[in-house]
């Protein structure tokens, strides 16, 4: 029996593990199968070139819980270590085994999916076992070994009895890690990280219900057999080629990643790479709302069918973490930080893959079947309105097939819109307004005088709209939007030709005192008095475009001045003058019979743009039954 001191590359190695290594104390057993996992495909690798004269056959990775021994074993049949392998690769940690192994088979082991670096990634044992074996016996043909350590830098090799090629860990678990010796512990942490791992992972049996014989009653009980509890698929989709896998395919993995998630995907995206990193993966479009503070972290980042994170930021653009599935690279560190991702120029290029493979995509998708890329518009549009205003490249590409509906069911793209349009809706100075509604219920009247000029009202009502309009005024020429309660419709798309005012400067004077005496000082309303068609609408409330864009804009983030989220709703009252009620309101003598008339006036106005509520909708329906009487 051999005793020694284990060489480390820093004084005390172990309480570092346990205390600055990994944040996370449960992913110990997340690097205890990577490194099984490493050994068999590693075995799987040299029996392929003829290296390792074994027959390979089936392994698979067995993990045991003995709750009253206190012991969490780990067990694989990959190509198992001789005694010079573990005093190198388990008692000197500065070196790595699967390092070493890549740099020795560089050219044929590319594609063998080693995972780890066997070393520290061990040792990560220590972080909830005080006590640690290592039987194990290698592919050649030498003796076990069975090493052993009490979590000082103090070990013991001696020989073992093992007939069985692979490695068995044995971790005695210590008083403040008990929960690792609950069967439900360890079947949630191998179902969150290894999941998909590529060698079949064994946790327990289970019952199996078998066919029922030919001839067997109704009601004689089916057969049962005890079979091995396999928890992972070790042939996930996205390790597939595309064109070996059918759209049930997709979805039925889809429903493999979220299995509490009812709603079918819309859409998926299989990424596939090599050059000049690898890259494999599949993202899906969910169905999405307009709610800002949906659910991110859906997507799910493994490193070799290892996974690693849920918090897909850097690696994935911002605008597309709203999307679901998986991404797989082994270009990305098991032990990844965030400020790590940010700096990494191969991260970068992975995030720039992306972006541009979702717009393809899309572009194809759009190209090939409209209707149906039209029929789930609503439910994408964010995800593709919030990309054009966060990724110039996205916009690009976006700008061709991105859509805007029309309140009557029509899709547009910008440029069909801009041709479709600029005859009728081009103002005095050759600008292009481009009219849209928010809200079709609460903007019917005004939808309508739109209509009725022939213009064209768009229905835009994502809660980033604000913001993407903004940015399409700026990258095209000549063009603005304008909702259609933003100011009386002549006044939205100004052609040359005015109204004349039937009323006099004096008139006009006299007729916005009476209405200013009726609402008083602190209105939100501030009077405009218009020359409009005698057979517009008397009173108008609008919002205007600029203030409350800016103030929509605070309210979602960026854009706009410091504290507009928090002000009060500002409107103007447009007063036709030509109109026949307001000439009444200005002549009548009765001051009580005047104050009724405007007050009503207003309340239709504000009945027509959806803000009558509460005591003055009581107010109004009292004072209009008292007019009919």
């Amino acid at each position: 029996m051999a005793t020694g001191k284990i060489n480390v590359s820093v004084d005390n190695i172990f309480p570092l593990i346990k205390k600055f290594l990994y944040s996370d104390h449960e992913i110990f057993l997340r690097e205890l199968i990577s490194n099984a996992t490493d050994a068999t495909l590693k075995l799987k690798h040299l029996t392929s070139i003829g290296e390792a004269k074994v027959e390979y056959g089936n392994p698979i990775i067995e993990v045991k819980v003995d709750k009253e021994g206190k012991k969490l074993h780990v067990i694989d049949q990959g190509l198992g270590m001789t005694e010079e392998e573990v005093k190198k690769y388990i008692n000197e940690v500065a070196f790595s085994g699967a390092e070493e192994f890549l740099n020795k088979y560089e050219d044929s082991a590319k594609d063998a999916g080693i995972i780890g670096h066997f070393g520290l990634g061990f040792y990560s044992a220590f972080m909830v076992a005080d006590k640690v074996e290592i039987i194990t016996k290698s592919f050649k043909d030498e003796p076990a070994v069975h090493w052993s350590c009490d979590g000082s830098p103090n070990f013991s090799l001696e020989a073992s009895d093992k007939k069985e090629r692979g490695t068995e860990i044995i971790l005695h678990i210590a008083d403040d890690s008990t929960e690792f010796l609950e069967d439900h512990r360890i079947s949630e942490l191998l179902r969150k990280y290894n999941k998909f791992m590529p060698v079949p992972i064994k946790f327990g049996t289970k019952t199996e219900t078998l066919p029922k014989p030919e001839g067997a009653k109704e009601e004689d009980p089916a057969p049962t057999k005890e079979v091995d509890n396999i928890i992972n698929n070790p042939n996930p989709a996205w390790t597939k080629q595309p064109a070996d896998l059918k759209d049930e395919d997709y979805k039925s993995f889809y429903r493999e990643l979220y299995p509490m998630q009812f709603d079918e995907p819309l859409f998926h995206i299989h990424l596939n790479v090599d050059y000049p990193f690898n890259l494999t993966g599949i993202l899906y479009f969910p169905k999405l709302t307009n709610d800002l503070n949906i659910q991110k972290d859906k997507i799910q980042l493994y490193q070799n069918q290892v996974f690693v994170t849920d918090n897909v930021e850097g690696i994935v653009p911002e605008f597309l973490t709203m999307l679901r599935g998986v991404i797989d690279s082994p270009d990305i560190p098991l032990n990844v930080s965030r400020s790590y991702l940010q700096a990494d120029g191969a991260v970068k290029k992975i995030s720039s893959y992306i972006t541009r493979k979702v717009a393809d995509k899309l572009s194809s998708l759009f190209k090939n079947n409209r209707e149906d890329f039209e029929s789930k518009w609503n439910d994408i549009k964010i995800v593709i309105e919030y990309g054009m205003l966060s990724e110039d490249k996205f916009f690009e590409k976006a700008d061709k097939f991105a859509l805007y509906p029309t309140v009557d069911g029509t899709y547009y793209t910008f440029e069909e819109l801009q041709e479709k349009i600029k005859e009728n809706q081009t103002d005095k100075d050759d600008k292009l307004v481009i009219l849209y509604a928010s809200d079709k219920e609460a903007q019917h009247s005004y939808i309508a005088a739109a209509k009725d000029k022939g213009y064209e009202v768009l229905l835009l009502d994502s809660p980033i709209i604000s913001h993407l309009m903004q940015k399409l005024e700026t990258s095209k020429e000549k063009i603005s939007f304008a909702r259609v309660d933003a100011d009386h419709i002549d006044k939205l798309i100004q052609k040359e030709d005015t109204q004349i005012s039937k009323l006099s400067d004096e008139e006009k004077e006299k007729l916005k005192a009476d209405l200013e005496a009726v609402f008083g000082e602190k209105s939100n309303y501030t009077v405009q008095l218009e020359a409009m068609d005698s057979d517009a609408s008397p009173f108008i409330i609008t919002e205007p475009e600029f203030m409350r864009r800016m103030k929509e804009m605070q309210q979602t983030g960026g854009g706009g001045m410091f504290g507009m989220g928090n002000m009060p709703e500002m409107y103007n009252l447009i007063v036709n003058t030509n109109h026949e009620l307001v000439s009444e309101i200005l002549n009548t003598k009765t001051a009580k019979k005047k104050e009724r008339l405007i007050n009503q006036s207003l309340d239709l106005a504000k009945l027509s743009k959806g803000l009558l509520k509460g005591a003055e909708l009581t107010e109004f329906i009292k004072r209009s039954y008292d007019m009919v009487k």
